[in-house]
């Protein structure tokens, strides 16, 4: 007993050292953001299975989501606000993986022609076959209140356009920022256009495409 008591009293008097509380914070922060991140990555996979499933006939409920990822409200609910914020959350995540693809095919090349057909190409694989489908599923999604989808114009025509800048200057653009982001606007309408049309593309299509783009990429400045 009394040495179960002096070491009590020790702890007490001396506290715990700050670098062994700060290890023990640490750890446990670590374990809590693994399966903080792990919940994470299985809501956003069955949000977007459970969207991709829907298709254009029903919108997806929180219900359907949580099932799928095999969590729970509350679980949802401590990373999304609302189904709207989890949306957004899949939109910028796919613009991203979309980016992050242009750019590694984009740097197989080494002019800027070539840089500017393996953007296009890249953008119009979206779509074809599965990725179509999952392409028109989440589009159908992004309107959702809450996900902060921009209205009138592709998910990710920013993150997109940005790839542009450097090869269109390259080529002489006037303004390669302007033109570059109208060319966004334009091949990704066309993408859009296809895809709801469940349609894809022929080599025609994308040559024009193509010389349409390395067309604005020569232009004069955008007059104000």
């Amino acid at each position: 007993m009394t040495f179960w008591r002096s070491r009590t009293v020790f702890w007490a008097e001396a506290g715990m050292a700050d670098d062994v509380l700060g290890r023990v914070v640490q750890r446990a922060l670590s374990r809590r953001g693994e399966t903080y991140e792990e919940e994470v990555r299985r809501l956003m996979e069955a949000g977007l299975a459970v969207m991709v499933r829907c298709g254009t006939s029903a919108s997806p409920r929180v219900s359907d989501i949580v099932a799928a990822a095999g969590l729970s409200n509350d679980a949802f609910y401590r990373y999304f606000p609302s189904k709207g914020a989890l949306v957004g959350a899949l939109l910028e995540d796919g613009a991203q993986r979309l980016r992050s693809y242009l750019e590694h095919q984009m740097a197989k090349e080494t002019t800027p022609e070539g840089r500017v057909r393996r953007w296009v190409e890249g953008v119009l694989t979206q779509a074809r076959g599965e990725v179509a489908a999952t392409t028109r599923a989440v589009m159908w999604n992004a309107p959702t209140a809450g996900s902060d989808a921009p209205y009138g114009r592709h998910f990710a025509s920013g993150v997109l356009a940005d790839l542009l800048v450097a090869p269109y200057a390259e080529l002489g653009s006037g303004d390669p920022v302007a033109h570059a982001r109208l060319s966004a606007h334009a091949v990704l309408g066309v993408l859009s256009d296809h895809v709801w049309a469940e349609s894809a593309p022929d080599e025609a299509e994308r040559e024009q495409i193509v010389a349409f783009c390395l067309a604005a990429a020569r232009a004069t400045a955008v007059r104000a």
